[in-house]
Protein backbone atom coordinates (compact mmCIF):
# COMPACT_ATOMS: atom_id res chain seq x y z
CA UNK A 1 0.00 0.00 0.00
CA UNK A 2 3.02 2.47 0.83
CA UNK A 3 4.50 1.79 -2.48
CA UNK A 4 0.90 1.90 -4.70
CA UNK A 5 -0.27 5.19 -2.82
CA UNK A 6 3.10 6.76 -4.19
CA UNK A 7 3.63 5.91 -7.14
CA UNK A 8 -0.47 7.08 -8.00
CA UNK A 9 0.98 10.49 -7.96
CA UNK A 10 2.86 10.05 -10.89
CA UNK A 11 -0.72 9.38 -12.38
CA UNK A 12 -2.45 12.20 -11.01
CA UNK A 13 0.23 14.70 -12.53
CA UNK A 14 -0.60 14.23 -15.81
CA UNK A 15 -4.37 13.93 -14.93
CA UNK A 16 -4.79 16.99 -12.73
CA UNK A 17 -2.75 18.90 -15.60
CA UNK A 18 -5.36 18.54 -17.75
CA UNK A 19 -8.35 18.63 -15.58
CA UNK A 20 -6.92 22.15 -14.03
CA UNK A 21 -4.85 22.76 -16.96
CA UNK A 22 -1.68 23.91 -14.96
CA UNK A 23 1.84 23.64 -16.79
CA UNK A 24 4.48 21.74 -15.30
CA UNK A 25 5.88 23.80 -12.61
CA UNK A 26 2.26 24.29 -11.72
CA UNK A 27 1.72 20.42 -11.71
CA UNK A 28 4.70 19.41 -9.44
CA UNK A 29 3.24 21.50 -6.68
CA UNK A 30 1.53 17.55 -6.20
CA UNK A 31 5.01 15.88 -5.86
CA UNK A 32 6.49 19.51 -3.95
CA UNK A 33 3.25 18.88 -1.35
CA UNK A 34 3.47 15.33 -1.05
CA UNK A 35 7.01 15.06 -0.34
CA UNK A 36 7.34 18.21 1.78
CA UNK A 37 5.80 16.39 4.63
CA UNK A 38 8.86 14.28 4.95
CA UNK A 39 10.70 17.21 5.59
CA UNK A 40 8.01 18.98 7.79
CA UNK A 41 6.98 15.64 9.64
CA UNK A 42 9.85 13.30 10.19
CA UNK A 43 11.24 15.04 13.85
CA UNK A 44 7.59 15.27 15.21
CA UNK A 45 6.99 11.68 13.90
CA UNK A 46 10.41 10.48 15.28
CA UNK A 47 8.63 11.76 18.77
CA UNK A 48 5.72 9.86 18.03
CA UNK A 49 7.44 7.08 18.03
CA UNK A 50 9.08 7.24 21.46
CA UNK A 51 5.73 7.92 22.93
CA UNK A 52 3.34 4.98 20.49
CA UNK A 53 6.30 2.60 19.75
CA UNK A 54 7.03 1.21 17.19
CA UNK A 55 3.55 -1.01 16.43
CA UNK A 56 1.73 1.72 17.59
CA UNK A 57 3.41 4.48 15.25
CA UNK A 58 3.09 1.99 12.13
CA UNK A 59 -0.97 1.88 13.19
CA UNK A 60 -1.30 5.80 13.35
CA UNK A 61 0.33 6.32 10.26
CA UNK A 62 -2.06 3.71 8.25
CA UNK A 63 -5.46 5.63 10.01
CA UNK A 64 -3.49 9.19 8.98
CA UNK A 65 -2.95 8.50 5.27
CA UNK A 66 -6.58 6.42 5.08
CA UNK A 67 -7.76 10.29 6.59
CA UNK A 68 -5.55 11.82 3.37
CA UNK A 69 -7.32 9.47 1.01
CA UNK A 70 -10.88 10.04 2.38
CA UNK A 71 -10.02 13.90 1.91
CA UNK A 72 -9.57 13.00 -1.74
CA UNK A 73 -13.53 13.09 -2.41
CA UNK A 74 -14.31 16.19 -1.48
CA UNK A 75 -11.36 17.36 -3.51
CA UNK A 76 -12.93 15.57 -5.98
CA UNK A 77 -16.16 17.24 -5.25
CA UNK A 78 -15.50 21.03 -5.90
CA UNK A 79 -13.38 20.22 -7.94
CA UNK A 80 -10.68 21.90 -5.86
CA UNK A 81 -6.72 21.91 -6.80
CA UNK A 82 -6.08 23.28 -3.12
CA UNK A 83 -7.78 20.48 -1.83
CA UNK A 84 -6.31 18.32 -3.05
CA UNK A 85 -2.89 19.36 -2.44
CA UNK A 86 -4.21 19.45 1.06
CA UNK A 87 -5.09 15.94 0.93
CA UNK A 88 -1.65 14.75 -0.70
CA UNK A 89 -0.01 16.65 2.61
CA UNK A 90 -2.11 14.72 5.01
CA UNK A 91 -1.20 10.88 3.39
CA UNK A 92 2.53 11.94 3.03
CA UNK A 93 2.14 12.91 6.81
CA UNK A 94 0.83 9.76 7.73
CA UNK A 95 3.48 7.92 5.14
CA UNK A 96 6.19 9.95 7.02
CA UNK A 97 5.23 8.40 10.31
CA UNK A 98 5.78 4.91 8.34
CA UNK A 99 9.10 5.64 6.86
CA UNK A 100 10.83 6.73 10.39
CA UNK A 101 9.49 3.79 12.46
CA UNK A 102 9.40 1.03 9.55
CA UNK A 103 13.37 1.24 8.39
CA UNK A 104 15.26 1.48 11.28
CA UNK A 105 12.88 -0.87 12.92
CA UNK A 106 13.64 -3.47 9.66
CA UNK A 107 17.45 -2.92 9.59
CA UNK A 108 17.24 -4.03 13.64
CA UNK A 109 15.46 -7.07 13.76
CA UNK A 110 18.25 -9.29 12.67
CA UNK A 111 22.25 -9.19 12.16
CA UNK A 112 23.80 -6.19 11.50
CA UNK A 113 25.77 -7.01 8.30
CA UNK A 114 22.72 -7.93 6.66
CA UNK A 115 20.54 -5.09 7.49
CA UNK A 116 21.29 -3.91 3.96
CA UNK A 117 20.04 -7.13 2.52
CA UNK A 118 16.80 -6.96 4.85
CA UNK A 119 15.79 -3.60 3.81
CA UNK A 120 15.85 -4.05 0.16
CA UNK A 121 13.83 -7.55 0.46
CA UNK A 122 11.18 -5.29 2.20
CA UNK A 123 11.58 -2.19 -0.33
CA UNK A 124 11.28 -5.09 -3.05
CA UNK A 125 7.69 -5.54 -1.45
CA UNK A 126 6.97 -1.89 -1.39
CA UNK A 127 7.61 -1.93 -5.07
CA UNK A 128 4.87 -4.71 -5.82
CA UNK A 129 2.64 -1.68 -4.91
CA UNK A 130 4.53 0.79 -7.29
CA UNK A 131 4.57 -1.72 -10.01
CA UNK A 132 0.78 -2.59 -10.06
CA UNK A 133 0.07 1.65 -9.23
CA UNK A 134 0.43 3.10 -12.48
CA UNK A 135 -1.62 0.38 -14.41
CA UNK A 136 -4.56 0.25 -12.08
CA UNK A 137 -4.40 3.92 -11.60
CA UNK A 138 -3.98 4.50 -15.95
CA UNK A 139 -7.39 2.35 -15.63
CA UNK A 140 -9.53 3.96 -13.10
CA UNK A 141 -7.95 7.92 -13.39
CA UNK A 142 -6.96 8.68 -16.78
CA UNK A 143 -9.91 9.07 -18.20
CA UNK A 144 -11.48 11.43 -20.51
CA UNK A 145 -14.66 13.62 -20.06
CA UNK A 146 -15.21 17.29 -18.74
CA UNK A 147 -12.84 18.46 -15.34
CA UNK A 148 -15.58 17.76 -13.51
CA UNK A 149 -15.96 14.31 -14.70
CA UNK A 150 -12.10 13.50 -14.51
CA UNK A 151 -11.59 15.39 -11.34
CA UNK A 152 -14.17 12.92 -9.73
CA UNK A 153 -12.23 9.91 -11.54
CA UNK A 154 -9.98 9.74 -8.45
CA UNK A 155 -12.91 8.99 -5.70
CA UNK A 156 -13.23 5.39 -6.42
CA UNK A 157 -9.58 4.33 -6.27
CA UNK A 158 -8.63 6.75 -3.49
CA UNK A 159 -11.89 5.46 -1.40
CA UNK A 160 -10.95 2.00 -1.96
CA UNK A 161 -7.11 3.01 -0.60
CA UNK A 162 -8.92 4.60 2.25
CA UNK A 163 -10.69 1.19 3.56
CA UNK A 164 -7.50 -0.95 2.42
CA UNK A 165 -5.83 1.23 5.03
CA UNK A 166 -7.95 1.18 7.57
CA UNK A 167 -8.22 -2.89 7.42
CA UNK A 168 -4.38 -3.45 7.12
CA UNK A 169 -4.11 -0.87 10.25
CA UNK A 170 -6.53 -3.00 12.36
CA UNK A 171 -4.80 -6.30 11.18
CA UNK A 172 -1.13 -5.07 12.83
CA UNK A 173 -2.40 -3.88 15.75
CA UNK A 174 -3.59 -7.02 16.08
CA UNK A 175 0.05 -8.79 15.76
CA UNK A 176 2.49 -9.18 18.26
CA UNK A 177 5.64 -7.70 17.15
CA UNK A 178 8.74 -7.53 18.64
CA UNK A 179 9.45 -4.96 20.89
CA UNK A 180 12.55 -2.95 20.13
CA UNK A 181 13.21 -0.65 23.62
CA UNK A 182 16.38 0.61 22.94
CA UNK A 183 18.56 0.01 19.16
CA UNK A 184 21.43 0.04 20.74
CA UNK A 185 23.44 1.47 23.71
CA UNK A 186 26.79 1.34 21.71
CA UNK A 187 28.32 2.46 18.67
CA UNK A 188 29.79 -0.34 15.91
CA UNK A 189 33.35 -0.09 17.73
CA UNK A 190 32.28 -0.72 20.79
CA UNK A 191 32.31 2.99 22.32
CA UNK A 192 29.72 5.35 23.13
CA UNK A 193 28.46 6.77 20.21
CA UNK A 194 28.80 10.97 20.15
CA UNK A 195 25.99 13.01 21.33
CA UNK A 196 25.89 14.54 18.30
CA UNK A 197 24.11 12.92 15.43
CA UNK A 198 26.22 15.41 13.07
CA UNK A 199 29.14 14.35 14.01
CA UNK A 200 28.85 11.70 12.25
CA UNK A 201 30.14 12.39 8.48
CA UNK A 202 28.66 9.18 6.38
CA UNK A 203 25.21 10.06 7.55
CA UNK A 204 25.36 13.82 6.37
CA UNK A 205 26.69 12.93 3.27
CA UNK A 206 23.69 9.70 3.06
CA UNK A 207 21.03 12.33 3.87
CA UNK A 208 21.83 14.30 0.64
CA UNK A 209 22.31 10.93 -0.66
CA UNK A 210 18.87 10.51 -0.12
CA UNK A 211 17.72 13.73 -1.31
CA UNK A 212 19.09 13.79 -4.79
CA UNK A 213 18.15 9.60 -4.90
CA UNK A 214 14.30 10.86 -4.34
CA UNK A 215 14.52 13.66 -6.20
CA UNK A 216 15.82 12.15 -9.20
CA UNK A 217 13.56 9.08 -8.84
CA UNK A 218 9.94 10.83 -8.23
CA UNK A 219 11.41 14.05 -11.54
CA UNK A 220 11.65 10.85 -13.78
CA UNK A 221 8.79 9.20 -12.33
CA UNK A 222 6.42 12.14 -12.38
CA UNK A 223 7.35 12.84 -16.13
CA UNK A 224 7.45 9.29 -17.58
CA UNK A 225 3.59 9.56 -18.97
CA UNK A 226 4.23 13.05 -20.38
CA UNK A 227 7.76 11.60 -21.86
CA UNK A 228 6.14 8.44 -23.54
CA UNK A 229 2.95 10.47 -24.87
CA UNK A 230 6.00 12.77 -27.07
CA UNK A 231 5.70 12.28 -30.76
CA UNK A 232 9.47 12.05 -30.86
CA UNK A 233 9.75 9.33 -28.12
CA UNK A 234 6.54 6.66 -27.62
CA UNK A 235 3.89 8.83 -29.01
CA UNK A 236 0.95 7.23 -27.21
CA UNK A 237 -2.21 8.66 -25.42
CA UNK A 238 -1.18 9.00 -22.00
CA UNK A 239 -3.53 5.87 -20.67
CA UNK A 240 -1.07 3.55 -22.56
CA UNK A 241 1.97 5.96 -21.42
CA UNK A 242 0.71 5.01 -17.94
CA UNK A 243 1.41 1.33 -18.39
CA UNK A 244 4.54 1.18 -19.46
CA UNK A 245 5.43 3.35 -16.03
CA UNK A 246 4.83 -0.04 -14.31
CA UNK A 247 7.92 -1.40 -16.45
CA UNK A 248 9.74 1.53 -14.33
CA UNK A 249 8.57 0.65 -11.25
CA UNK A 250 8.59 -2.97 -11.90
CA UNK A 251 12.48 -2.73 -12.67
CA UNK A 252 13.13 -1.18 -9.05
CA UNK A 253 10.90 -4.39 -8.01
CA UNK A 254 12.65 -6.97 -9.88
CA UNK A 255 16.18 -5.14 -8.66
CA UNK A 256 15.34 -4.94 -4.76
CA UNK A 257 14.55 -9.13 -4.86
CA UNK A 258 17.76 -9.34 -6.79
CA UNK A 259 19.54 -6.53 -4.51
CA UNK A 260 18.64 -8.48 -1.49
CA UNK A 261 20.63 -11.84 -2.46
CA UNK A 262 23.38 -9.65 -4.45
CA UNK A 263 24.04 -7.79 -0.85
CA UNK A 264 24.29 -11.13 1.37
CA UNK A 265 27.79 -11.63 -0.62
CA UNK A 266 28.86 -8.37 -1.84
CA UNK A 267 29.73 -4.56 -0.27
CA UNK A 268 27.35 -2.11 -0.48
CA UNK A 269 29.37 1.01 -0.69
CA UNK A 270 30.65 -0.51 -4.49
CA UNK A 271 27.58 -2.15 -5.51
CA UNK A 272 25.31 1.34 -5.06
CA UNK A 273 27.78 3.40 -6.74
CA UNK A 274 27.84 1.14 -9.60
CA UNK A 275 24.18 1.18 -10.06
CA UNK A 276 24.42 5.12 -9.73
CA UNK A 277 26.66 4.93 -12.60
CA UNK A 278 24.66 2.38 -15.13
CA UNK A 279 21.56 4.74 -14.53
CA UNK A 280 23.21 7.99 -14.93
CA UNK A 281 24.28 6.23 -18.31
CA UNK A 282 20.76 5.18 -19.20
CA UNK A 283 19.70 9.06 -18.41
CA UNK A 284 22.43 10.49 -20.72
CA UNK A 285 21.32 7.78 -23.42
CA UNK A 286 17.80 9.12 -23.41
CA UNK A 287 18.50 12.37 -23.41
CA UNK A 288 20.96 12.23 -26.67
CA UNK A 289 18.28 9.84 -28.50
CA UNK A 290 14.60 9.43 -29.59
CA UNK A 291 12.09 6.68 -30.44
CA UNK A 292 12.20 3.68 -28.53
CA UNK A 293 15.92 3.82 -27.50
CA UNK A 294 15.03 6.71 -25.80
CA UNK A 295 11.68 5.06 -24.64
CA UNK A 296 13.45 1.83 -22.70
CA UNK A 297 16.30 3.57 -21.87
CA UNK A 298 14.58 5.56 -19.30
CA UNK A 299 12.48 3.10 -18.32
CA UNK A 300 15.44 0.51 -17.18
CA UNK A 301 16.71 3.10 -15.34
CA UNK A 302 14.05 1.97 -12.69
CA UNK A 303 16.13 -1.51 -12.50
CA UNK A 304 19.12 0.62 -10.91
CA UNK A 305 17.46 2.83 -8.65
CA UNK A 306 16.57 -0.52 -7.24
CA UNK A 307 18.64 -0.39 -4.46
CA UNK A 308 19.53 3.11 -3.90
CA UNK A 309 17.30 4.48 -0.54
CA UNK A 310 17.58 1.06 0.87
CA UNK A 311 21.50 1.01 0.55
CA UNK A 312 22.08 4.18 1.34
CA UNK A 313 19.90 4.06 4.75
CA UNK A 314 21.65 1.27 5.72
CA UNK A 315 25.12 3.12 5.60
CA UNK A 316 23.98 6.17 6.64
CA UNK A 317 23.12 4.73 10.11
CA UNK A 318 25.70 1.84 10.67
CA UNK A 319 27.65 2.80 13.71
CA UNK A 320 24.97 5.48 14.90
CA UNK A 321 23.65 3.38 18.32
CA UNK A 322 21.76 4.97 20.50
CA UNK A 323 21.75 7.98 17.59
CA UNK A 324 20.05 5.68 14.95
CA UNK A 325 16.79 6.73 15.98
CA UNK A 326 17.72 10.69 15.40
CA UNK A 327 19.54 9.68 12.01
CA UNK A 328 16.59 8.11 10.43
CA UNK A 329 14.42 10.72 11.14
CA UNK A 330 17.95 12.93 9.63
CA UNK A 331 17.64 10.97 6.46
CA UNK A 332 13.86 10.80 6.02
CA UNK A 333 13.58 14.50 6.00
CA UNK A 334 16.31 14.22 3.13
CA UNK A 335 13.05 12.51 1.27
CA UNK A 336 12.10 16.38 0.70
CA UNK A 337 14.56 15.81 -2.33
CA UNK A 338 11.42 14.14 -3.72
CA UNK A 339 9.78 18.01 -3.58
CA UNK A 340 12.42 20.18 -4.72
CA UNK A 341 14.52 18.62 -7.57
CA UNK A 342 10.72 17.85 -9.45
CA UNK A 343 9.96 21.06 -8.90
CA UNK A 344 13.40 22.17 -10.68
CA UNK A 345 12.39 20.07 -12.85
CA UNK A 346 9.23 21.33 -13.87
CA UNK A 347 10.33 24.57 -14.23
CA UNK A 348 13.39 23.58 -16.41
CA UNK A 349 11.10 21.35 -18.65
CA UNK A 350 8.75 24.69 -19.64
CA UNK A 351 12.11 26.71 -20.45
CA UNK A 352 14.00 23.52 -22.58
CA UNK A 353 11.78 20.79 -22.80
CA UNK A 354 11.05 17.51 -21.16
CA UNK A 355 13.20 15.80 -23.32
CA UNK A 356 16.72 18.27 -22.52
CA UNK A 357 14.89 18.92 -18.46
CA UNK A 358 16.27 15.09 -17.62
CA UNK A 359 20.03 16.37 -17.45
CA UNK A 360 18.98 17.15 -13.61
CA UNK A 361 18.55 13.26 -12.44
CA UNK A 362 21.88 12.33 -14.68
CA UNK A 363 23.70 15.19 -12.34
CA UNK A 364 21.52 13.32 -8.90
CA UNK A 365 23.34 10.39 -9.98
CA UNK A 366 26.53 11.39 -10.28
CA UNK A 367 26.29 12.02 -6.45
CA UNK A 368 25.42 8.86 -5.63
CA UNK A 369 27.96 7.50 -7.73
CA UNK A 370 30.69 9.21 -4.97
CA UNK A 371 28.66 8.32 -2.26
CA UNK A 372 28.66 4.88 -2.86
CA UNK A 373 32.83 4.43 -3.78
CA UNK A 374 33.92 7.26 -1.34
CA UNK A 375 31.34 9.23 0.98
CA UNK A 376 30.00 6.00 2.91
CA UNK A 377 33.28 4.99 3.67
CA UNK A 378 33.85 8.72 5.12
CA UNK A 379 35.63 8.73 8.95
CA UNK A 380 35.77 5.09 9.30
CA UNK A 381 32.49 4.02 8.73
CA UNK A 382 32.15 1.45 6.01
CA UNK A 383 28.54 0.88 6.32
CA UNK A 384 26.66 -2.23 7.57
CA UNK A 385 27.27 -4.97 4.59
CA UNK A 386 30.75 -3.78 4.30
CA UNK A 387 31.57 -5.30 7.80
CA UNK A 388 30.69 -7.36 11.11
CA UNK A 389 29.54 -5.30 14.38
Amino acid sequence: MWGFVTVLNDILVPHLKSVFQLNYTETMLIQFTFFSAYFLFAMPAAKIISYFGYRGSIVLGLVVMACGALLFLPAASLPSYALFLTALYVLASGMTILQVSANPYVAVLGAPERASSRLNLVQAMNSLGTTVGPYVGGLLILSQGSAAQDASAVKLPYLGICLVLLAVAFVISRFDLPSVAQIETRGADGEPTGDSVWRHRPLVLAAIGIFVYVGAEVSIGSFLVSYLSQPNIGDMPARVAAGFVSFYWGGAMIGRFAGSAILRKLRTGPVLGTAAMIACALVVTSILTSGRIAMWSIILVGLFNSIMFPSIFTLGIDGLGKLTGKGSGILVMAIVGGAIIPILEGATADRIGIHTAFVLPAVCYLYIVYYGFRGSQASGTHGLALRSH
